[in-house]
């Protein structure tokens, strides 16, 4: 076998692989296949078998013969199971797609052929990637089409555009006029987006126009648009594209169409996530009457601050509840077991410095000059932690960026980078206690030669580390320097409660910077 990671069910193939490799020089992982997991991933395993198995069917009924092995294995899950509802799921042996059912009383269409040309050509059960510069379909094309046979639109862009509304006005107009519901989101930001692209949308029936009038911080960079429909054939577009002409048309954009046939779940946190910003108040419903003179001030103030750099907006955030389980796992550490070398093992997507940002933020209620260091290996992490930590304390003064020839004017609240660390560790006048809470962020490196000097030489009263991954490849223990323990750990796979999956997520979508 390759040698590598791998995320395959152990089949007997598989195992008498496994088996041929030589222990001693191999290390090998299998685990448990997870309860709440293992119908997908069986199932899926069938399909490709079934899938796979049924192209040796050949002759001229071939159509029939595959109708007749799916039908079996369906009748073998009603005998084992006892399920009368399996012969629900039998197939006709016509061998028939139905493509539409529509009423024929009061039908705009008199030819329903020409109609379904006319609202569908991509699949609405395959996935799709548009690539844009001319090649293969347009976007522009598909969009139209996908309008027209929608019965729900929700459109997520961070600006749009006159010259790109008016490509699809045509049929968003058909669209609400059957019936159709359209909601829009989209953003102030760098004053990109056009007023009367806005008061255009807001101004068709059955729509709803929602705007952040964050024009210092671009939160919301998101470029998505999902289509329901009451037959349940929802399809979605996740990509590069805004509401501009160049974007729809021959621009070099990417652009991935999901449907809810192939990867349902996507759909699902798609629709959730939609409307998770869809009731955040930093969103406003927008009202020509009322907010007219707002939304062309807050365009312009976009304009002028586009060469403007790190101004943040702040917005009343909380720590969402599997965070503050976090945070008081850190207090118990620190005021019950008198432990404040605390490590947090989070994964990815959870918010690890989200939750630093809030720790220090309460450890600063008790101690209001609280000196922060706050270490990572690249300057993006460090410019990122800084917004964070600005967001949080809504401070857009805090901080100092130390890295990549960057230089603090004073020292009380730094983020530095392990390299500018070793280089000037040696010159700086600091004394070991300086640092009131120091934070190390990927803290598995911190055996690594490179980050010695400056966990042996300061002695914070709070070292807090972070990592989604406490396991040293090169065998070093990082337990050592936090109290030879985890203080708090969350593994997205190891929670199997729906809420808090979708609590995880919604951090990511509730706080970007």
């Amino acid at each position: 076998m390759n040698q590598g990671i791998y995320e395959e069910l152990v089949t007997k193939l598989v195992k008498t692989k496994i088996n041929a490799l030589d222990k001693k020089s191999y290390q090998i992982k299998e685990t448990d296949i997870d309860k709440e997991e293992a119908s997908d991933l069986l199932s899926k395993h069938l399909s490709n078998s079934i899938k796979y198995a049924l192209s040796f069917v050949k002759g001229d009924n071939i159509i029939e013969r595959q109708i007749e092995i799916a039908n079996k294995i369906i009748l073998f899950l009603k005998e084992e199971l006892k399920k009368e509802e399996f012969n629900d799921d039998l197939v006709e042996t016509e061998g028939k797609i139905l493509k539409a059912v529509f009423t024929k009383t009061d039908a705009h269409f008199s030819d329903l052929d020409l109609h379904l040309k006319e609202i569908t050509y991509t699949r609405l059960t395959h996935s799709e990637l548009f690539t844009g510069g001319n090649a293969g379909i347009s976007l522009e094309s598909e969009l139209k089409k996908e309008i027209l046979s929608s019965n729900r639109i929700d459109l997520l862009v961070s600006f749009i555009k006159w010259k790109g509304i008016i490509i699809l006005e045509r049929e968003l107009r058909e669209f609400v006029k059957r019936g159709g519901h359209l909601r829009v989101i989209t953003t102030t930001y760098m004053g990109a987006s056009d007023y009367k692209a806005i008061q255009l949308l807001s101004s068709l029936e059955n729509t709803e126009v929602k705007v952040s009038y964050n024009t210092g911080n671009e939160r919301l960079h998101a470029k998505a648009y999902l289509f329901y429909r009451n037959t349940g054939f929802h399809t979605g577009y996740i990509g590069s594209s805004n509401f501009s002409r160049s974007a729809l048309t021959d621009g070099l954009e990417w652009n991935l169409k999901i449907t809810t046939k192939e990867v349902s779940h996507i759909i699902d946190k798609f629709q959730k996530t939609f409307d998770t910003y869809w009731q955040n108040s930093e969103f406003e419903l927008f009202d020509e009457s009322l907010h007219s003179t707002k939304l062309k001030d807050a365009l312009k103030e976009g304009k002028s601050n586009k060469n403007y750099i790190n101004q943040t907006t702040f917005f009343d955030l909380k720590p969402h509840p599997f965070q503050k389980e976090i945070l008081e796992k850190l207090d118990v550490e620190r005021s019950v077991h008198n432990r404040n070398r605390n490590l947090v093992v989070a994964a990815t997507g959870t918010g690890k410095t989200v939750i630093s940002a809030f720790d220090y933020k309460n450890f600063r209620t008790l101690n209001k000059d609280a000196k922060l260091l706050f270490i990572a290996h690249r300057k993006e992490i460090l410019q990122q932690a800084m917004a964070t930590f600005r967001g949080v304390l809504k401070d857009n003064n805090f901080g100092e960026l130390w890295v990549d020839g960057n230089e603090p004017t004073n020292y009380e609240h730094v983020f530095a980078s392990v390299q500018t660390l070793n280089n000037r560790i040696k010159d700086l006048s600091l004394t070991k206690n300086y640092y009131d809470f120091i934070i190390v962020d990927e803290v598995h490196h911190i055996t690594a030669s490179s980050y010695r000097q400056f966990i042996n030489y300061f002695t914070p009263k709070v070292l807090l580390g972070l990592t989604a991954t406490p396991e040293r490849m090169d065998g070093g223990d990082i337990l050592e320097d936090f109290c030879n323990r985890i203080a708090a750990e969350i593994k997205y796979r190891g929670y199997n409660n729906k809420n808090v999956r979708l609590q995880i997520w919604e951090l990511q979508t509730e706080f970007i910077v």
